[in-house]
Order: structure tokens, then sequence, then C-alpha cells
């Protein structure tokens, strides 16, 4: 078993993680959220989240070690994201990490976060089992553990990055070789999601608002609209991939560097076009359903660029697996639209997605990439681990493969 721990951003995380089989199984999880904290400054401040990991850090690795019935003599090795992230967040966990990797004399392993995030595909199954569960039930963590195929026979693998700091496809030909082959040029598409909801006075995080508005607004317009438009229609009509068929607008927001023959993204014109399309409609925006009809219009153009370029990628590279990593994969629209495609396009390709979860920034996912790290390494690796609380420190700038 692995103690796993995160604090790169605004999330105060531990978790107890086991492998066997090829799976990872989550003994426990415990996440204590800032949003509440950060709420008001619309955004994460970086010392307030340092200083409430500080807060957090040792009840929620206490809560971690209780709920997995397990002490520091089950535990075989620490794991910590060492960056990219906000470095005062990142020096709470990883300063804790080397102190417990001192004290308990156990090896330890930096992870970058964006490793944990596609790991967290490698996670067994959303449920969490305690090892109290298990002898009670006569279970190991075999039984939740995921199929070879899972592991041994993914590759290569196509992996969509998507957060609030990353938006980058990624080739890996096998566990931790790592191919980027495009990646954002400005924004990240989370930090636009965010940043498109502040504009529209939305809450803060503004991710899931969003996604939740769009959802409302093709509901309300299917309602609205349940026959073909007339020839003569004023009304710009776009037929979609979802359920509802159809959906109208009079306004729609550009899709930046679509037919771009590269894997690059950029979305701070999307968010710029959004901004300029407000000051012109200054006076609807307290217009609920005119509020949803943005929100609807900036994710299906955010989202368009991501499952084209995906698809393309997939066509040059023909991988045998595709996944989606990164806060911004709970987006259940992306999932839907992703999956459609992959099935619809590439029936040969597997694709899969993180539990719900372990979507967003937990430490389950870091120590999914551990314990793959882990059973990677050499004896003599290992034993290089259990002397690496003198040296390692955290890095904001970490580049993954580091």
């Amino acid at each position: 078993m692995i103690l796993a721990l995160e604090t790169s951003c605004d999330e105060t995380a531990a978790a107890i993680v086991g492998k066997d089989d090829g799976g990872v199984c989550v003994l426990s999880s415990v996440v204590s959220s800032q949003i509440a904290l950060h709420a008001p400054f619309g955004g994460v401040v970086p010392n307030l989240a340092a200083r409430e990991h500080v807060r957090n850090i040792v009840p929620v690795i206490e809560s971690a070690l209780r709920e997995a019935s397990a002490s520091k003599d089950d535990i075989e090795a620490i794991a910590v994201t060492a960056g990219p992230g906000l470095m005062p967040a990142l020096q709470i966990g990883v300063t804790a990490a080397k102190t417990l990797s001192y004290l308990w004399k156990k090896p330890l392993l930096g992870i970058h976060h964006i490793e944990g995030h596609i790991y967290a595909n490698f996670i067994s199954s959303e449920q969490l089992v305690s090892r109290s569960q298990q002898r009670k039930e006569h279970k190991s963590p075999s039984n939740y553990s995921l199929p070879t195929t899972r592991s041994s026979s993914l590759f290569p693998l196509l992996a969509l990055v998507v957060s609030g700091g990353h938006t980058e496809l990624v080739l890996m030909r096998n566990h931790f070789d790592y191919e980027i082959l495009g990646e954002t040029e400005d924004d990240a598409v989370g930090e636009a999601f965010d940043k498109v909801a502040k504009m529209l006075g939305l809450p803060y995080p503004g991710g899931p608002e969003i996604a939740k508005r769009a959802e409302l607004f093709g509901n309300v317009e299917w309602g609205m609209l349940n026959k073909e438009p007339t020839p003569n229609s004023e009304t710009k009509y776009i037929k979609t991939h979802s359920p509802f068929s159809i959906h109208h607008s009079t306004f729609s927001f550009p899709r930046p560097l679509l037919d771009s023959h590269d894997y690059r993204f950029s979305f701070s014109g999307l968010k710029t076009s959004v901004l300029y399309f407000l000051k012109k409609n200054e006076e609807k925006k307290r217009d609920e359903h005119f509020i949803n009809a943005v929100c609807y219009e900036f994710q299906e153009a955010a989202l368009d660029v991501l499952i084209e370029k995906t698809r393309r990628a997939t066509l040059e590279y023909r991988p045998r697996t595709v996944i989606i990593a990164g806060g911004v994969s709970a987006n259940v629209e992306l999932r839907t639209r992703m999956s459609d495609m992959i099935t619809r396009d590439f029936p040969d390709t597997s694709f899969l997605m993180p539990p719900f979860r372990y979507s967003l920034d937990n430490a389950g996912m870091i120590g999914a990439a551990a314990l793959f790290r882990w059973e990677k390494m050499t004896a003599e690796d290992k034993q290089k681990a259990s002397t690496d609380w003198q040296t390692l420190s955290a890095d904001p700038n970490m580049n993954l493969g580091d």
C-alpha cells in the first residue's frame, strides 16, 4: 500500500491505495475542499491555500489511515504531488511527505500532477473498499482490480488532458513514456471556463456552473423547438450531436485553431470573443435565458475544438486507447461527445474516462501513478527512494516525464 498526498492547488487530499493484478484499489480517499474560502475572490489565492493546507494536512492524513484501517506499518511507500502547481501549496504537501518519509523510514516518490490525472483512468472502481470491509467480507483488493487489458495492452494510448492549468494531447507508447503532441498557446480550457463564468457573474468554480446552465438551455430549447425550421426562418438553427436534436440562438463563438494542421490549442481568443459580446449586450446580462445561451454556445465552441483535435490525433496515430484526464474530464457533455465520437469513428479503439470522484484533484490518482512507478522500479531505485526525503523539492513548473 502507498500513502499519497495532493496539495497542488486548493484541495488538501490524502489516500491509501493498493495494487494487484494490474489494477488500482483505493482503500480510502479524503479531500478537504477550499472552494468556500476562495469563492469570494473568484479564484484561488495561493497564500490562503497554503495556510489551509497547513491547517488540514495532518487531519486529512489521519482520516485516510483511519478509513483504510491502516497504520504506518502497513505503508510501503509515500507519494506526493511534486509539481506543477502553486508553489506555496505544493510546499506544504511535499514537506509533510518528506517528514513522514524520514520519521517512518519509508521510500518517497514525487509524482507529476498531470501524470496523476492520467493514471486516474487506471483506478479500478469508484467504490471505496476499506481494509476492515475486505476482512469482514473475506475480499481482497484483487476483487476490485482493473482487468489486465486496462494496463498491459492499452498502448499506444492517447490522452486528452483538460484542466484549469493544462490543455494538451499526450501520446503514450508505454507507461511513463510521454510525447506531447500539442498544448495550449495561452489559456487552458478550464481557465477559460472559469473566466467566462466570472464575466457572467456566475459563482466559482465556473466550469460546473457553465455546464449546468448549458444543459438547461438545451432542455428549454428542445421544448421550444420540436420541428425543423422553415426556409424563411430568421432564427439561426444549429443541429447538434445531443439528444435535443435542434437548438437555436442568434449568435455563436469562434473555434480557435480548429482548422490548423497541428494539435495546438488556444482559448484566449474564445474568452475574449465572449467578453466583447457581453459588452455589446450589457442589458441582457440579467436575463437567465440569455446567460444560459451564452454558456451553451461557449461550451459548444470549446468542446468542438477539443473533440476535433482528438479525432484527428486518433486518426493519425491510431492508438489502442483514448482517455480524457483532468478536472474538465468531469464535464458530462465532453464525456458523452467524446465517447460517441470514438464509438462512431474508431470502433476498434477503447475509450476510458476516470470515475467522477477521481476527475477532480484528489490523492487517489497520485497513488495510482505511484503504484505503477513503484512496480516498475528496480531494487536499487527503491533503495534510493528511501533517502529522497533529503532531496525532493516542489517544482511549480515540473515537466511531464521528469
